[in-house]
């Protein structure tokens, strides 16, 4: 193994514990009882476990059921939307709607809300619209699915998780023509300050993950500069966006206490005081 691929190493102890407010431990190496050891090693005591399609969404339920300290968010991924409806090889939208595509979304939204109706899932997520690869038929199919999971957010009283990627506007716009839930995080935050104030206004949670201490990511070290701190989280993404010094190596739970003290220089603030109200939004967050 090149230290490249190496996994970083444990980071100095927080002294008050965390949450992960968002990580994907089936996409990471090992066992999620050595994810967990390792994260409770450095204090980082609680993650919630983030779908992305049906299989994945239906694994989070089941690892949330069988560990207390891990809590599951379900949901189609919004790249997800327009694969299942588009297919997998390009069709065009009238031969996907040939072959059941419309239909088969149907099927995979249905899956998604009996999940988000049990105990031990708390969010319905990651949802939302991405843009960075996706042509006007793919968007359409991200919206029609952004939609659908703010209902089945909302009737079931669970918290909505976007991710919001080259999208912002419409994001935006979105929750206001359905009416956001009343728990809404911004997964990843990755708007500027003056998107994070639009965002405070409405009472939406933003979460920063190890992109924040990037070269090259002073807008999101401006935004969480602005943003009330009663509506922060910090979350790995784990496996991506690992923190600085280590980016480009495999991202796990354990690595919170780097963003989370990146996140308190920017604040200005004790790493303590800092884990504290990140502690406690996160439980707010997802009411738990």
């Amino acid at each position: 193994m090149s230290a490249k691929d190496a996994p970083p190493p444990l980071p100095e102890p927080l002294l008050v514990e965390v949450a992960d407010s968002h990580t994907h431990l089936d996409m990471q190496s090992g066992t999620v009882e050595e994810a967990l050891t390792k994260a409770a090693a450095v204090g980082v005591t609680t993650v919630v476990q983030v779908g992305c399609d049906v299989k994945g969404s239906q694994w989070a339920a089941e690892t949330a059921e069988r560990h207390a300290n891990v809590h599951a968010a379900v949901a189609l991924h919004p790249n997800e939307a327009p694969r299942i409806v588009l297919g997998d090889d390009g069709w065009s939208r009238q031969g996907a709607r040939e072959a059941g595509g419309d239909a088969a979304l149907d099927d995979a939204l249905a899956e998604i809300d009996r999940l988000a109706a049990l105990p031990h899932v708390l969010g319905v997520g990651e949802t939302g619209l991405d843009f960075f690869r996706t042509g006007p038929e793919g968007m359409a199919a991200q919206e029609r699915s952004f939609r659908a999971h703010i209902e089945i957010a909302k009737r079931h009283g669970k918290t909505l998780v976007i991710h919001d990627r080259e999208a912002h506007a419409d994001v935006l716009r979105v929750l206001d023509e359905e009416g956001a839930p009343e728990r809404t995080v911004f997964h990843c935050y990755s708007g500027d300050a003056a998107m994070a104030e639009i965002c405070a206004a409405k009472g939406y949670y933003m979460s920063f993950a190890g992109n924040m201490t990037f070269k090259n990511a002073q807008p999101l070290r401006d935004a969480l500069a602005v943003a009330p701190l009663d509506l922060v989280l910090v979350e790995t993404d784990a496996p991506f966006l690992t923190p600085a010094p280590f980016r480009g190596r495999p991202n796990a739970p354990y690595l919170i206490p780097v963003t989370v003290r990146a996140m308190a220089a920017v604040r200005g603030i004790d790493e303590n005081a800092m884990a504290e109200a990140l502690a406690v939004n996160t439980a707010r967050a997802f009411d738990y």
